[in-house]
């Protein structure tokens, strides 16, 4: 347990210490947000404004924070993977300099050293998506503040959750790579397409409907439909409060995928938690386990 710790510790400073790997996974959620209000927040309110039905207005401050809710929802989604993509580079470079040939020989185990990856990645991912939330959530403060206590407090748990997501899968995928080339390569193609396939940039509702099913076997899918639901669900219900009709609100929820359809079966967030939980349970068994045989065709 004690060269399991002393591992982590050297791991997270080593991160820390890389102020490219550190700056780059930092400034990310900062880009998104930047280019989220200046290029959709418009597209989100015109979006809405489209749908209202005939005869009822909405206010400005609710149109505001309907906007950046979901521009906060998709932030978030999105950077809990990709950031830990950036903060799991460390495992790559030990390869690409040749530390993991010291660290193989050494008597710690397999196992406990892919442990420690993974756990030195998730405090550095976290460290950097909670950041990015409590810069999420001023920016939700400063256009329209909805949300409730209970709201954050899950919302955080959503970017707990992804992030342990995010790091399980990177360690996967980083298992098979060996130099920087490789895994700038890999973040790049993460970086773009993910938010596509896990429905943060565009609502699932807008795709055909075959990909659409497609989509919903990926579990990151189901992550953003989590922090969809706990960012929005204070301006949905205030948009009830104002008069504005439940149908109207629902199809909002259905639009913007709050409400997900798995083959036109309506998914339960409990559901959607569980589906994630098991992604996470799935893939760090996997990845242990793919160390441990390596370890010992090694040595």
């Amino acid at each position: 347990m004690r060269s399991l710790c002393i591992f982590i510790k050297r791991n997270v400073k080593l991160f820390f210490a890389d102020k490219g790997m550190f700056f780059t996974s930092l400034i990310t959620p900062a880009i998104l947000l930047v280019l989220y209000v200046t290029f959709l927040a418009n597209v989100y309110t015109d979006s809405l404004l489209m749908a209202l039905p005939v005869g009822f207005e909405i206010s400005q401050e609710l149109l505001d924070g309907f906007a950046g809710a979901q521009l906060v929802s998709s932030i978030l989604s999105v950077s809990c993977v990709t950031v830990a993509f950036c903060s799991n580079m460390l495992m790559v470079q030990d390869k690409a300099n040749g530390t993991v040939r010291d660290i193989t020989v050494s008597p710690i185990k397999a196992s406990a050293t892919s442990i420690a990856y993974y756990v030195a990645t998730l405090i550095s991912a976290l460290t950097v998506c909670l950041t990015a939330t409590a810069i999420c959530l001023l920016y939700v403060a400063a256009t329209g503040w909805y949300m409730t206590a209970l709201d954050i407090v899950l919302l955080v748990l959503d970017v707990v959750l992804l992030c342990l997501f995010g790091v399980a899968l990177s360690s996967i995928i980083n298992f098979f790579l060996s130099t920087q080339g490789q895994i700038s390569a890999v973040g790049t193609l993460i970086s773009s397409g993910y938010g596509f396939l896990c429905g943060a940039y565009m609502p699932l509702s807008q795709f055909s409907d075959g990909l659409r099913n497609a989509i919903m076997f990926l579990p990151g899918t189901y992550g953003t439909a989590l922090v969809r639901n706990h960012a929005m669900r204070g301006v949905l219900a205030q948009m009830e409060k104002e008069g504005l009709p439940t149908e109207f609100v629902d199809s909002v929820r259905d639009n913007f995928d709050c409400t997900l359809y798995f083959f036109e079966n309506k998914i339960d967030i409990p559901i959607m938690y569980a589906v994630i939980g098991v992604t996470v349970c799935v893939l760090v068994a996997a990845y242990v386990i793919m160390n441990i045989i390596k370890g010992r065709k090694v040595r």
